[in-house]
């Protein structure tokens, strides 16, 4: 059974099993992931006017700051369903408030970037917050007393105060802001361990992975997206398709590669308790902003290519090798190495980030270089992989 029947009574909100067959995405779950697109493209918009106007310092930061933001409100909601989703009446209710926050949250993206004013986007995250808070609650009522209760209060108590440090950083001197953003996020992402410190929520491995690569394949799309409104902007501006086509190619070689890379292991068979799954979790940041950073890049190269922007060759075409890069290493990091048998398998993903790295001095060719590096190690990866199938069975 994928969610319970909402049809029926309101349902004592007791947890899910960890060993529950069959356990898939909701339509609600898919839903709620639908909506971050746009915060997702609000941030990538916004780096792609920093880096263009040659601002890499500032957009970096105004990016990494926001996308915590959008990633951190959706964990918590992932989490929590994954071992709550009793899916009636108030369940959906909550969920369609979080996800009302979660576009209030998108619409102050642009104001945090370019203005460090975070009153909209700290009113969205208010909104999530409360209806959240109610839902551990409401879990908390539903368990018995003991370590199960403890927890889903611990995880609403920890919810009230770091959203009461959310709101009295608003009052903050503008100069201290950012460092105080950091102290409050170390303190939402410590929120978990504590609260699981003597009972791990039900979380579902089978269904905490799909729920991860349906974002992965959200971010990925919202590169595509991103990129191809970006060609299309500028062919009907400019006729420079000599100098678009390499960029269309090699985005399009990035974005396959990157899916293939990231499907190619079943990473649920890792996650076994929260040793394991919270740095899985938390290591998706980089996953995550760095795939929707490869669309961002992509335009900023396309930006340049038809002269539209104010920055050297070499960072534009870094804007998109360094994210891709990242994306490549934080992969095989988290989870890819560990399915990997002998040295030259563990070494194709290391190896090829370094050499997409190195493409950032191919000026023009750069993005497609860094497309067929990706596409390559691909396609080695497989060949090792079937081999040493071979070899195993003989």
């Amino acid at each position: 059974m994928t969610s319970i029947n909402a049809a029926g009574p309101l349902r004592r909100m007791t947890a899910r099993g960890r060993d529950e067959p069959d356990r898939t995405a909701t339509p609600l779950e898919l839903f709620f992931d639908l909506c971050f697109v746009v915060a997702v493209a609000q941030a990538g918009l916004q780096l792609v006017h920093a880096l263009a106007e040659g601002h890499p310092g500032t957009g970096i930061i105004g990016y990494l700051f926001v996308f915590w933001g959008v990633w951190w409100a959706w964990m918590n909601f992932t989490w929590f369903a994954s071992a709550y989703d009793c899916d009636d009446v108030p369940y959906r209710v909550a969920t369609l408030v979080q996800i009302c926050g979660v576009l209030i949250y998108a619409a102050g993206v642009p104001r945090a970037f370019m203005d460090d004013d975070w009153v909209v986007a700290v009113i969205g995250y208010l909104v999530m917050r409360v209806a959240l808070t109610g839902q551990w609650l409401r879990a908390a009522a539903s368990e018995p007393a003991g370590p199960a209760r403890t927890a889903a209060l611990r995880y609403a108590v920890g919810l009230v105060i770091c959203q009461g440090a959310w709101v009295a950083l608003l009052t903050a001197p503008e100069s201290m802001r950012r460092w105080l953003f950091v102290v409050v996020g170390v303190a939402e992402l410590l929120v978990p361990v504590i609260a699981e410190r003597a009972h791990e929520t039900p979380w579902h491995p089978h269904h905490i992975v799909e729920r991860y690569g349906l974002f992965t394949l959200i971010v990925l799309g919202e590169t595509m997206s991103a990129a191809t409104v970006a060609v299309q902007s500028a062919l009907d501006e400019h006729e420079a398709v000599g100098k678009l086509l390499p960029i269309a190619g090699g985005g399009i070689l990035l974005v396959f590669a990157a899916w293939w890379i990231y499907f190619a292991v079943p990473a649920h068979q890792r996650l076994t308790s929260n040793r394991e799954a919270l740095p899985w979790g938390y290591g998706h940041f980089v996953i995550f902003g760095s795939a929707a950073a490869i669309g961002a890049g992509l335009e900023v190269a396309v930006e340049h290519a038809v002269g539209k922007s104010h920055i050297s060759a070499a960072a534009a075409s870094a804007a998109v090798t360094v994210p891709a890069a990242l994306f490549v290493i934080t992969v095989w990091a988290l989870h890819a190495r560990h399915f990997k048998t002998g040295t030259a398998q563990q070494l194709v993903l290391p190896g090829a980030a370094v050499v997409i790295i190195g493409c950032t001095f191919a000026e023009v060719w750069a993005v497609l270089s860094a497309g067929v590096v990706a596409a390559t190690a691909v396609a080695v990866g497989v060949t090792l992989a079937a081999r040493s199938a071979r070899v195993a069975r003989i």
